[in-house]
């Protein structure tokens, strides 16, 4: 395992009964860095966060979080002091008021800050005598991502933060985890909303079935990722491309169409041997990339 990584897992997985809902994961997630953490319902994302944060125990493989495996329970304790965590479901202390439970939160860690407490409180309009209970989703969300970001965590996990909340405290979100990997704070997020990890994302890992389909950089997809639509007069050739780069083809009508992850120049080349009547080279997009690779696994 390598110091370079503030994750790391080797063929980890987990089993309920007969279901494998993690499989022999390889999981790499760079030190100070924005990682975004796709898959559909079901593909493993929320059992792969439980077992680096040490709620259930891996069936088999290994991992560390910051250096310190996964599966022993004193080093689980010490992630846990030096990793914030923003679960989906936001459990919190309903009978006190937002003012109690920051007071509360802040006695177990020596490296709160109380200004960007009261700064995040003041940004997020949460106040004070108010009870958590009675608190909206998103008000949830914002009173769990004060608590997590109040510590200056090395290391930010969230599960589907932006549920519950609307465009413009989504938007604080987004700069928020922005300036936090700005501050040297390693952030790793699962996500649905594809258009908020492109947005701030600095490599995307996505999982299907539980397995690592792809591991990128948004640098990779933005400048390398090529749709490549070829059109017939006819029927398109039943052609095989044995070429580097060449991720999936597929048929529409009188379409071939090429999703590339490089050499788009040598592909579109070779592609002109085909005599197709239109070539149109595009960029793709996260959302595209992300369809694509889950439809091929």
């Amino acid at each position: 395992m390598s110091n370079e990584y503030a994750i790391e897992t080797q063929n980890l997985t987990k089993q309920y009964g007969r279901v494998e809902a993690v499989s022999r994961l390889n999981l790499r997630v760079t030190r100070h860095r924005v990682t975004g953490f796709l898959g559909r319902n079901g593909a493993g994302k929320s059992s792969t966060i439980k077992m680096l944060l040490g709620m259930i125990r891996p069936s088999e493989g290994s991992g560390t979080v910051l250096g310190r495996p996964i599966d022993d329970a004193k080093e689980s304790l010490e992630i846990r002091r030096r990793v914030a965590f923003v679960g989906e479901d936001k459990e919190l202390y309903g009978y006190m008021s937002i003012a109690e439970l920051i007071c509360f939160t802040s006695s177990f860690y020596r490296d709160w800050r109380p200004e960007a407490a009261r700064r995040l409180q003041a940004e997020y309009e949460l106040p004070a005598k108010q009870k958590v209970r009675n608190l909206s989703k998103g008000m949830r969300t914002k009173l769990a991502l004060l608590l997590a970001l109040a510590r200056r965590p090395e290391l930010l996990i969230l599960d589907e933060p932006s549920g519950g909340l609307d465009p413009v405290s989504t938007e604080e979100l987004l700069g928020t985890l922005g300036a936090a990997a700005a501050e040297e704070t390693t952030v790793f997020f699962s996500s649905h909303q594809i258009a908020e990890v492109e947005r701030i994302a600095d490599r995307v890992c996505i999982i299907t079935h539980g397995k690592l389909a792809a591991d990128l950089s948004m640098d990779e997809i933005r400048q390398d990722h090529r749709r490549i639509t070829l059109g017939f007069a006819g029927v398109p050739p039943d052609y095989v491309f044995h070429m580097l780069g060449v991720e999936q083809v597929r048929f529409a009508g009188r379409q071939m169409v090429i999703h590339a992850s490089k050499n788009a120049d040598a592909i579109v080349e070779q592609a002109r041997a085909l005599n197709a009547v239109s070539i149109d080279v595009a960029p793709m997009t996260l959302r595209e990339v992300f369809l694509e690779t889950v439809k091929d696994a």
